[in-house]
């Protein structure tokens, strides 16, 4: 806790004084640090951000030319870094539980830190925003004005053409809350109130697919092979070595324990900066193993596992383009009057319009039985989905036509079939033309009716 707040406290002083360099005091990284999946920090995609937090690299936010003009702006970004979920906090808790009862004295020091480590995590966190969420957001906005300020600028502000919207979920609108109170610090704003809008059926789409909802968030089938590789042969293994360090019976570690001791590293080292002694519970490879235990879950439960995963995201698809096109439209006529759309949902906002829109797909399907054959997959969440993972596209009237640049994380994307970072505009819209014209949200999601008609008895 001590390494978190001074990394605050000196990053704040900093940016409050204006200097250039925002240095942090760097934490000692657990080794398992690149595989925590969704629970990892941004600082594991981002590392130079360890040394200047307001770091960006002008040549890779550059115009696609000097005859190119930014118009607009969309962004769709994760919440920061959060607690617990309740369900976690469950876990932990009866990990805890074991090691303080059964765990047996160790010369080792990190074991008697175990048995005398403090839970301090309660239920009633359940997902909500830690202060380094807010610093996730506050930087992440300063970063993203300085990179493209003809879109994110105190004028814009004042004139109400930067939209923000959100999810209803605590941890999303105390996300965008940082996000302008970060834009308000950079610029010396201090007579403006935060709004923002909620947008559930945008930023939470999930939740009113009905298809999605039967079909995978209530079927008990449809993460099978996330339930069949918590029985294979490598999550033995990681029970074994956990039961073999802890000293306690093989059979009293089970695998939701050994993810419990994962989590607990990841939480403590995201939330707190610190190499919580849970750490050493885990090897490299046991890391491995757990990391692909969780891409499989968000790949049948977000990913390509299931087609309506990704369908579910059509009204959000849909809304980006509509607004790209608008600005597209407008600018024709003179100057856009919306510049950036800034929209904060979830990892399970972002993954299924990735996935929709055809990035990090592997040639073969993630199953239970190929983990030996997927150590190079490129449906990795650590490396997609950290804390305050973001995608932006940002539209340019060029002089030879409308070009599109996409971000992730940051760094610059190419879509699926081009080989150029930002080609025409017309031709992305070509490439997924199928998606605009053919992917409705309601067709997609909703349930077929069964008609009922009345009998004579």
């Amino acid at each position: 806790m001590k390494a978190f707040f001074l990394n605050f406290i000196t990053t704040y002083l900093c940016v409050m004084v204006g200097l250039s360099l925002c240095k942090l005091a760097r934490p000692t990284v657990p080794s398992i640090a690149h595989y925590f999946g969704t629970k990892g920090r941004y600082e594991e995609v981002n590392p130079h951000l360890l040394d200047d937090v307001l770091f960006v690299n002008k040549s890779q936010v550059a115009p696609p030319s000097p005859n190119c003009r930014a118009i607009h702006m969309v962004s769709v970004i994760r919440h920061g870094t959060r607690y617990p979920t309740t369900k976690n906090v469950r876990k932990i808790a009866q990990l805890f539980d074991l090691v303080k009862s059964e765990a047996l004295r160790s010369a080792s020091s990190w074991l008697n830190d175990l048995k005398t480590w403090k839970m301090w995590y309660t239920e009633d966190m359940d997902g909500r925003l830690v202060e380094k969420g807010r610093y996730d957001h506050r930087h992440l906005a300063m970063r993203l004005a300085k990179s493209f300020p003809s879109l994110l600028s105190a004028h814009h502000l004042r004139a109400n053409r930067i939209e923000f919207i959100t999810s209803s979920k605590h941890r999303c609108v105390d996300s965008v809350k940082a996000f302008q109170e970060g834009l308000h610090r950079l610029w010396d704003v201090q007579d403006m109130d935060y709004q923002h809008y909620v947008d559930d059926s945008l930023m939470r789409f999930f939740d009113y697919c009905e298809k999605f909802v039967e079909g995978v968030e209530n079927n008990k089938t449809a993460l099978k092979e996330v339930q069949r590789f918590k029985s294979s042969s490598e999550m033995d293994s990681v029970r074994r070595k956990i039961s073999s360090r802890l000293q306690i019976p093989y059979d009293r570690i089970t695998a939701d324990m050994a993810e419990a001791a994962f989590f607990l590293c990841s939480y403590e080292f995201a939330i707190k900066s610190e190499h919580s002694p849970w750490c050493e519970l885990l090897d490299e490879s046991d890391a491995q193993v757990l990391e692909y235990k969780n891409d499989l879950k968000q790949y049948w439960k977000r990913g390509y596992g299931h087609d309506i995963n990704r369908k579910s995201s059509c009204s959000l698809f849909h809304d980006i383009f509509s607004r790209l096109d608008n600005a597209a439209k407008v600018h024709r006529f003179g100057e856009v009057k919306k510049t950036a759309t800034i929209q904060v949902g979830h990892g399970e906002t972002l993954l299924p319009l990735l996935s929709l829109m055809g990035f990090f797909k592997d040639e073969k399907l993630l199953t239970s039985e190929n983990f030996a054959l997927q150590r190079k997959r490129v449906f990795r969440s650590s490396q997609i989905l950290p804390y305050a993972a973001n995608l932006v596209f940002v539209l340019y009237e060029c002089s030879d036509g409308l070009r599109v640049q996409l971000f992730l994380n940051e760094k610059p994307m190419i879509f699926p079939s081009m080989n150029n970072s930002a080609p025409l505009y017309e031709r992305v819209r070509k490439h997924y033309s199928k998606l605009l014209h053919g992917c409705d949200f309601n067709k997609e999601c909703d349930l077929p009716q069964l008609n009922l008609r009345n009998t004579e008895l």
